[in-house]
């Protein structure tokens, strides 16, 4: 499925895994994010960190009436307040959306699948 925008020049659609990978890219810039997390955990491995190439994999694209609600799955360093890194995952991703995309996220759910040290490879 896609967004679809009309304009006075015609449609344009913008298609899910468009909005998944500029979801992940503004998720990652937050700090405290270590990576995201693949949505399938038992399938793709526990708290696999996916790389640039599979950000789509750790987000999930809604589209209803109302707009698009988009599911993100982290990854968050050890020692931070989850609460607070989840809460500017939601603020990234809402404005990137809206900036990039010119879509109005209705809800941006934050789903934190593991923890790890930040700076920690394995």
């Amino acid at each position: 499925m896609a967004v679809k925008i009309e304009t006075k020049y015609g449609t344009i659609a913008i298609a899910n895994t468009v909005i998944a990978t500029v979801v992940g890219g503004g998720a990652t810039d937050v700090y405290g994010i270590v990576g995201m997390a693949s949505k399938q955990i038992f399938r793709d491995n526990f708290n696999e960190i996916l790389n640039r190439d599979n950000y789509s994999r750790g987000v999930v694209v809604r589209q209803d009436d109302d707009g698009v609600t988009v599911d993100v799955f982290i990854i968050v360093g050890y020692g931070l307040k989850i609460s607070e890194v989840c809460r500017n995952v939601q603020d990234k991703v809402k404005y990137n959306l809206e900036s990039m995309l010119g879509i109005t996220a209705q809800a941006v759910n934050v789903i934190v699948q593991g923890v790890r040290v930040l700076g920690d490879d394995a």
